[in-house]
Formats: C-alpha cells, sequence, structure tokens
C-alpha cells in the first residue's frame, strides 16, 4: 500500500478499529512525509543488517576458529552455514509474504535473526555458533524478500520508488564494504563475539520500531502454496549454493560439490517442469518470460557476481602482492562504500532521466570498462590504481544494481510483488556465491599470483561487456523496461 507524502493517517485493510494506522494512499509529488522516511530507514536498516553478516565476519574467522576449536577445512562452513539458507528459501518466503502478510512474516524473521544472532554471540562450540549461523541465514532469507516487497507495495512506481531502491541499494552495497572494514576492527579491539553482538543489537532495535510503522502487505485472495515448486526450487538452490561455495575453499573435485551440482540443475530443471502444470504456481513462468524480468535479473547477476570476484582477487593482490596489512585493504575498501554512497544518491536522478534500462546498460559497461582499466595493476606499486579503479566500478555496479531492481519490478502487480523481489535478491545471492568459485581460483592456480589475477580482471571485464550488448539487446526498446 503506498505510503502518502501528506501525513494524514487512513485504514488499512485487515487493521482493528482503534489500532496504530500507517500512513497510506496514493503519493503527491516525489517529496516523503516523515512517517515514509521512517519506513524507509527501518527497511533499509534491516537490509544494511543483513548485507552487513555476509562480510562482518570474515577477517575474523582464523581468530574465531581458534576460540571455538574450528579446524581450518572447517572455517568455511562458517560463511556456508549462512549462505545456504539466505539464498535457498528466498523464493519460499518471498511467495508465503505474498499469501499471508509481508509485515507479519517481516517482523518473524527480525526476530528470528536477533535471537540467532545472539546464539552465535553466546555460542560454547562449533555446534552452537553454526547453529546461530544458520539460523540467522534463514533470517535473511525472510527478511530480504520481504523487506524488499514492503518497500516497492509502499512506494509507488515512479520517482519516489527510484529513490527509495537508489537509498536501499546503496546501503546494500555499504553493507558489504562496511562489514570488511568494521569486522577487523571489532575484532581487534572487542573480539569476534562483538561482530555477532552487533548484528543483535541491530535486529532488536529495527523489531522496535517496525510494528508501529509498516502496513500490513499481502494479496486479496488466498491461494494454496505450490508445495512440489517449493521443494523442487528449494532443494535445487540449496545444493547449488552449496556446491558453489564448497566449490570456492576446495574446487569442483570434490565428489560431494559434483554430486550437489549435478543435483542442484535437475531439481531446477523439475522445478520448471513442476510449474507448467501447477494450477498455483510458486513462480509464474509468464513472469520469468517478461523481458524485463529476464534480462533484468540477468544484469543483476553478471553485476553481482562479477563485481564479487573483483573485490576477491583484488584483496589477494593487495595483500598477498603489495603485502598491504587487513587494516590498510580495508581502507581501500573503505574508499570504494564511500563512492558507492556517493553513486546512490545520484542513481535515482540518473535513472529518472535516463531510464532503468538505459541505465542499467550503461552501468553495466561503465563496471566492465573499469575493471578492465585494473590490468595495469602492478607488482611494484599499484594500490592507488586500484583504488581509484575499483571505487569508480563501484560506482558503475551501484547503479546497475538499483536500475537492474527497478527494471525487474516495473509493472508487475502488487499481488506479485514478493515473487519479483524474491527474485531480485535470489539473483544477488546466486550472484555472490557465483563468480568467486568460477573465476577466483583462476589467480590461486595460477604459478603468479598477479597473472592470475590480471586474467581473471581480464574475463570478468570481458563477461560484463558481453552481458550489457546482450541485456540491451534484450530488453530492446520501449514499454516498461525503460523506466
Amino acid at each position: 500500500m503506498p505510503i502518502d507524502t501528506h501525513t494524514q493517517t487512513t485504514t488499512t485493510p485487515g487493521t482493528a478499529a482503534g489500532a496504530p494506522r500507517p500512513a497510506s494512499a496514493a503519493p503527491s509529488g516525489d517529496r516523503l512525509s516523515r512517517r515514509a522516511k521512517l519506513v524507509l530507514f527501518v527497511l533499509c536498516a534491516a537490509q544494511f543488517m543483513v548485507a552487513l553478516d555476509f562480510s562482518v565476519l570474515n577477517v575474523a574467522l582464523p581468530v574465531l576458529g581458534r576460540d571455538l576449536g574450528l579446524s581450518r577445512s572447517a572455517l568455511q562452513w562458517a560463511v556456508t552455514a549462512f549462505a545456504l539458507p539466505s539464498g535457498g528459501f528466498l523464493l519460499l518466503f518471498g511467495r508465503i509474504a505474498d499469501l499471508y502478510g509481508r509485515r507479519k512474516l517481516f517482523l518473524t524473521g527480525l526476530a528470528l535473526f536477533g535471537a540467532a544472532s545472539l546464539l552465535a554471540t553466546l555460542a560454547w562450540d562449533p555446534a552452537s555458533f553454526l547453529t546461530g549461523r544458520a539460523l540467522q541465514g534463514v533470517g535473511a532469507a525472510i527478511i530480504v524478500p520481504t523487506g524488499m516487497s514492503l518497500l516497492t507495495t509502499t512506494f509507488p512506481e515512479g520517482p519516489l520508488r527510484d529513490r527509495a531502491l537508489g537509498i536501499s541499494g546503496t546501503l546494500l552495497s555499504l553493507g558489504f564494504t562496511i562489514g570488511m572494514v568494521l569486522g577487523g576492527v571489532m575484532t581487534d579491539t572487542l573480539g569476534w563475539r562483538s561482530t555477532m553482538g552487533l548484528l543483535a543489537l541491530t535486529a532488536v532495535s529495527v523489531l522496535a520500531l517496525a510494528p508501529r510503522l509498516l502496513p500490513e502487505s499481502r494479496t486479496p485472495e488466498r491461494p494454496r502454496l505450490d508445495v512440489p515448486g517449493a521443494v523442487t526450487v528449494t532443494g535445487g538452490l540449496l545444493a547449488l549454493i552449496y556446491a558453489l561455495s564448497t566449490a570456492a575453499q576446495h574446487g569442483f573435485g570434490g565428489i560431494d560439490v559434483q554430486v550437489t551440482l549435478v543435483a542442484g540443475l535437475v531439481l531446477l530443471v523439475a522445478f520448471v517442469a513442476v510449474e507448467w502444470r501447477a494450477a498455483a504456481p510458486l513462480v509464474s513462468l509468464p513472469m520469468l518470460k517478461r523481458r524485463t524480468v529476464a534480462w533484468g535479473n540477468a544484469g543483476g547477476l553478471v553485476t553481482f557476481s562479477m563485481m564479487s570476484t573483483v573485490i576477491f582477487v583484488l584483496t589477494l593482490y593487495l595483500q598477498e602482492t603489495l603485502q598491504l596489512s587487513s587494516f590498510r585493504t580495508g581502507l581501500v575498501f573503505g574508499v570504494q562504500g564511500v563512492a558507492s554512497a556517493f553513486a546512490g544518491s545520484y542513481a535515482p536522478k540518473v535513472i529518472g532521466r535516463f531510464g532503468a534500462r538505459r541505465t542499467l546498460i550503461g552501468s553495466l559497461l561503465g563496471q566492465g570498462l573499469l575493471t578492465a582499466g585494473l590490468l595495469a595493476v602492478g607488482a611494484g606499486s599499484g594500490a592507488l590504481v586500484a583504488t581509484l579503479a575499483v571505487s569508480v566500478a563501484s560506482m558503475f555496479h551501484l547503479g546497475a544494481i538499483v536500475s537492474y531492481g527497478l527494471t525487474v519490478t516495473s509493472g508487475v502487480p502488487d499481488a506479485e510483488q514478493g515473487l519479483a523481489t524474491g527474485l531480485v535478491t535470489t539473483t544477488q545471492q546466486v550472484g555472490l556465491t557465483l563468480g568467486i568459485p568460477l573465476l577466483g581460483v583462476l589467480a590461486t592456480t595460477q604459478a603468479s599470483l598477479l597473472h592470475g589475477v590480471r586474467t581473471v580482471l581480464a574475463i570478468d571485464a570481458a563477461i560484463v561487456i558481453g552481458a550489457a550488448v546482450l541485456v540491451g539487446l534484450g530488453l530492446g526498446r520501449g514499454g516498461r523496461a525503460k523506466r
């Protein structure tokens, strides 16, 4: 239900008489009311918290392993235990939110995430810590699609949604970047448990504000949940993300990686077959046939997977080739975060002038060209070149994030916004998981790390530039894709 840019309140369907009622109804102009700003703050804070969780623990893993008795080979599970459910259940929870209430499920996800973060903070052995991480992942899989669908159903298409998604995309990018810097500082000063404690406090703070601010939002009908579709797509995504996450650490030679990779692909093919016959499908196949949905998600998949690969190989380059400390490496990516924040403030204006389609294509092209510029890094120097190039590339990356989200959700009925945003966030998670195992391994298996880094950067740039061309051809001209 769109929020009014004025300050009056109106009734919300399903709200009891006398209960607090959120502001609502059609916008007037492109100014945000005070309540609309608070709603946006709550939704973006939740997204930022989840993005922070993806990276805040990375630099703390060695210390965490020694403290809890996790072996080096088992440390990957500190990341994988979160990544599996956070990516695997996104589509399922996005659809459940459409049917049974986005606000209700969003609050449930916040409560679960906060409790799981507290468990991870107080963990006394590997099992309790990994349980906390897995439950954090389930909470994230609820928060991300419900938060995004609440945003897109609260702010109507046009300047208000452009601005809201621009802010959300900026904080998403900042969350990953700040997590890398903040994780190192907090681990050195307060210990690794403080990183999980921060997430628990953030979840509690957002949960305290959300109930009075967020309107309920669901489809008017209550069709039956597509259980076969839910089982096959969730199982397929879980298997695929496990295979890719494990391959990032140990390569594709392991039998577990090969079996789960094949199983994931088979289940996803089975999911498509199930959806053709389902009376009330989990994913509307006609929706996947929309040019904006198909090609918008393709652009999002490329920008997330390829930018995560750039950050991975640059981390290796800065620390192992240039011998920078973890703190100084974090500062390099901190500059990237500032650049992302700058880009986020201008992305809606650019989209308003040129349209989401052109912004997406131009952003992919800019990201690819700047990635190619990183080939200039050398063994004796290059930190400054890397800092500047990755910072500007991240600005284009941020433009692609905002414009692909707008492209995918543009023109989709409110009744299917949970599904559309579930596709958007699933694309994000799979993209973040996909790039490093597919390309990052090339950097670590070459005789020279510098040669491996340059090889990965060259392939990365070629993929992004090629994607810009294909997305441009796929989206074509006219229609909703322009916005």
